[in-house]
């Protein structure tokens, strides 16, 4: 199997060389045969790569130590659901699940447009190719998973062995969300190579109007709500298996994550303003090529070793196939634009700095100064050591001090933008919709500062969070009421009528919620209280309004790995809450430990506690415990912002006519008659 995959990913990459060379003829040309050609050489490219993809996991779910990457990433004794993880553990599985990932897309649009707009697709079909021909070629060429382990023989002939067993996979993947976070965020990478293809491909084709906005809409929200699904199981994923107690840590690759995701976020709201008027043309098409960047420079800082980081790729000499790739990208986008500028003129200018346009423009401006400022941070190490020769680090406190601000104001306005009238919004309108949403977030204020909620960032948060929350709730209350009283509807049902006649709206304004709700949990940071201190049974540690009595100390076998585990007895006043197991876990393949951190979780606080092994001068037990308040509002958030997602993306359900029984005036004594007077019904604004 693995001279199969090799050879299938070989055959992908001549498919994609193909693709190449007969998508830009057929541009010159025009010929139906050679675009046909083109997009059926696309799809097969698509195709041999799952088939390369699907013989290296037959050769993990069969043991097959004579191929050097299981054999480094997998053992006999590790459970099949992290065989699938191990898929993705290194550098070269993961090239090869991005590749994987990507022809997923590639094909669902080739496949999709294969019949639709032949002046765009042979353009979109080109530019595609060409990204899936860079990760072939470090698939096939630089970094193959195929590679097998042998030695020379006496006559020059390589002689193959196969391992009795491998190494294992790394103890800090062992854990069920490593089976979904790298997809998740992988899918979210690769999927901002769609609307990157479509923007180029429409510079380059002059393709008319906001016809490719419309066409990658949907793409662009499947990849955004990917890469936030995924950056939300990777600071879970940190938060219970690091143990270090916290879920962000302004880490180089997860800031790598961040950026594309700013960028795409402010992406998704400026190009409402290029469909309603016209507007941000230039500007829509940098975001969107900036994202696709961000992606490749996340997978370069991920892969090359320039940064130091525990979710990083062991160095290697991948990282300037990846920086060559990017400067390559950034001269196509500039030799695009500058040869294309004037197509990308704007219809109409801002009218006034009280709008809908103004606001959007305020969001996307924020959240580019945030993406700098964490680029900047980043890449600060790098550049003084090129500059002085060593490395000065940039910690949390500079992300803190720059980006709390920066969310502080992204947040108000996710609350004012959507409210605010396109080109002009009056005094009137203004006081009517923000009124008494701002006076119950100031109330709300009021009565947490005397309670002890006095660190003010997380006060002005909160603030801020109730103010946006009832202007959300405000906007569907106002379209349900009007739903409500022309078709008699009860409220929920006037409720869901309104959602679903403007999806692409309300489906954004529970993706808003989400976020408010994670702003909750991350206000909740300001009061985190953490105690540590050697534990024998019996022993009693006090944290917050919590009792930790330790009971036992124990050792466990399982099947990858032997545990160390603490029995803890959570007590809370005299009532015993939960019992917490926390772990040290030694696994033999690799000789590594790794520890399972215990959480009591509830929407006001997580208990949560470390096994932080054994004392150096007296080999007592060390625990470890942190009272972390609000932090299951994050994860909640992250499921409504999914929700939304969902919704914003399904088609508008079309407004039914409701007619109104109305009596007409008759003459005294004839029988009284009705009408039917049609009703338009409540719509809503974009």
């Amino acid at each position: 199997m693995d001279l199969f995959g090799s050879f299938a990913l070989l055959l992908a990459f001549a498919c994609a060389v193909y693709a190449i060379g007969a998508g830009i003829a057929a541009i010159f040309t025009r010929r139906p045969l050679l675009i046909k050609s083109a997009r059926q050489a696309g799809l097969a490219v698509c195709i041999l790569i799952w088939m390369g993809m699907a013989s290296l996991v037959y050769l993990f779910l069969t043991d097959n130590f004579s191929l050097a990457y299981v054999a480094g990433h997998s053992n006999r004794d590790l459970p099949l659901f992290y065989k699938f993880a191990a898929l993705w553990s290194g550098q070269e599985g993961s090239l090869l699940f991005w590749s994987f990932l990507l022809s997923l897309y590639v094909f669902s649009v080739l496949f999709t447009y294969r019949h639709k707009h032949p002046e765009l697709i042979p353009y979109v079909g080109v530019v595609l190719a060409g990204v899936q021909l860079f990760f072939l070629v470090l698939n096939t060429f630089i970094a193959s998973p195929f590679q097998v382990i042998g030695t020379m023989g006496p006559h020059g002939v390589l002689q193959l062995f196969a391992q009795a067993d491998g190494k294992g996979l790394n103890p800090l993947l062992q854990y069920p969300e490593m089976v979904a976070h790298p997809p998740m965020l992988y899918s979210g990478y690769t999927g901002f190579t769609i609307p990157f293809a479509f923007a180029l491909a429409a510079l380059l084709g002059r393709y008319p109007g906001e016809k490719w906005i419309h066409l990658t809409r949907k793409w662009t929200m499947i990849a955004w709500c990917f890469q936030t699904v995924g950056i939300l199981l990777g600071a879970h994923w940190a938060y219970a298996v690091l143990g270090w107690g916290g879920y962000w840590a302004w880490d180089p690759v997860e800031n790598a994550s961040l950026m594309p995701w700013l960028t795409g976020t402010a992406f998704l709201h400026s190009v409402m303003m290029q469909e309603k008027r016209g507007m941000l043309r230039v500007w829509n098409v940098w975001l969107v090529f900036t994202t696709f960047l961000l992606c490749i420079l996340g997978t370069f800082l991920t892969r090359s070793g320039v940064v130091s980081s525990v979710h990083a790729f062991a160095q290697s000499t991948i990282g300037p196939w990846f920086l060559g790739f990017i400067i390559f990208s950034i001269a196509v986008c500039l030799w695009a634009y500058l040869k294309n500028r004037d197509y990308l003129r704007s219809d109409n200018q801002l009218d006034s700095l009280v709008s809908r346009e103004s606001s959007f423009l305020f969001n996307n401006l924020i959240l580019l100064v945030a993406c700098v400022a964490v680029l900047s941070g980043t890449l600060f190490p790098v550049l003084s050591e090129w500059v002085q020769g060593s490395k000065i680090s940039v910690g949390p406190p500079f992300f803190n001090k720059v980006n709390i601000p920066i969310g502080l104001f992204l947040l108000f306005l996710t609350g004012v933008g959507p409210l605010l009238a396109w080109r002009r919004t009056s005094l009137d309108s203004l006081k009517r919709n923000f009124g008494w949403p701002l006076v119950g977030g100031l109330a709300v204020g009021a009565i947490l500062f005397p309670l002890g909620f006095r660190d003010f960032y997380a006060l002005v948060c909160v603030i801020l969070s109730v103010f946006v929350t009832l202007t959300i709730f405000a906007e569907f209350f106002r379209g349900a009421r009007v739903i409500r009283g022309r078709t008699g509807a009860n409220l929920f049902a006037a409720l869901a009528q309104l959602t679903m006649r403007n999806t692409r709206r309300y489906g954004g304004y529970i993706v808003h919620f989400g976020m408010v709700l994670i702003f909750v949990g991350l206000a909740g940071a300001a009061f985190n209280q953490d105690k540590q201190m050697e534990m024998a049974p019996g022993s009693r540690m006090s944290i917050g309004p919590y009792s930790l009595i330790c009971q036992t100390f124990t050792s466990r076998p399982a099947q990858n790995y032997t545990a160390e585990r603490a029995t803890i007895e959570a007590v809370r006043g005299n009532q015993a809450v939960m019992m917490l197991y926390p772990e040290r876990r030694f696994y033999p393949a690799n000789e590594q430990s790794g520890t399972m951190v215990a959480i009591y979780s509830t929407l006001k606080e997580d208990l949560y506690v470390v096994y932080a092994g054994r004392s150096p001068e007296n080999d007592q037990p060390v625990i470890h415990a942190y009272l972390n308040p609000l932090v299951k509002w994050i994860w909640l958030g992250g499921a409504v912002v999914v929700l939304g997602t969902f919704l914003a993306l399904l088609p508008n359900r079309q407004a039914v006519l409701v007619v109104r029984a109305a009596a007409e005036k008759v003459a005294p004594g004839a029988a009284p008659q009705t009408v039917r007077a049609p009703l338009r019904t409540y719509e809503g604004n974009d």
